[in-house]
């Protein structure tokens, strides 16, 4: 059987992991759309687990703004790590770093708060450091939406690309009839 060649700029399952940008606790009451946002988080995040795929988390500041958000952390698995951070982009801060190299993954779907400030810093230094980024459109926000589209518009054109939940997801599968996608299927239902 030859073997299949995939489209430029689709993830694959191999050499994607997820990073989750600092959704907290403290950024529940003041992030726009932060319900929605954090329901695509989680089916990403329990997406990249049925997949067997590395997730990093990075927490802002815990002490002030709290741990991850409870309908995120409950679909972490085992082999997620979590960073806490000062730096707006996780990039820099060696615990995160050194994740980043563990994982050996060429391509990054990154989500999180806020777009326009650690999501759009941690995209720019993934960049420069070469790694394939697609940013999940619909799971990531800021305080204001008008940050948002400045923040997307900023880092695509800095090279990356805009994704989506189910897209990130279904692009990963590539075929449909396996387990993996009976599962996920039932994630995006």
């Amino acid at each position: 059987m030859a073997e299949v060649t995939r489209g430029k700029g689709l993830l694959t399952k191999d050499d994607t992991g997820l990073i989750i940008v600092d959704v907290q606790e403290g950024f529940r009451p003041v992030i726009d759309r932060f319900d929605e946002i954090v329901r695509n988080i989680a089916i990403l995040t329990e997406g990249f687990a049925i997949l067997g795929r590395p997730v990093i988390v990075t927490e802002q500041y815990p002490k002030g703004l709290g741990a991850t958000v409870t309908e995120v952390e409950e679909h972490l698995a085992a082999f997620s790590e979590t960073i806490e951070k000062l730096r707006f982009s996780g990039c820099g801060v060696p615990a995160f770093d050194q994740s980043v190299k563990r994982a050996r993954c060429t391509k990054w779907v990154v989500c999180g708060v806020e777009a326009h400030v650690c999501v759009n810093q941690t995209v720019a230094d993934l960049l420069e450091r070469g790694f394939d980024v697609h940013v999940a459109q619909d799971a990531v926000s800021s305080r204001v939406r008008s940050n948002v589209d400045v923040a997307m518009a900023k880092m695509v054109a800095a090279g990356a690309r805009a994704t989506s939940t189910e897209m990130a997801l279904f692009e990963m599968l590539e075929q449909a009839g396996t387990s993996e996608f009976k599962s996920i299927s039932k994630l995006v239902r």
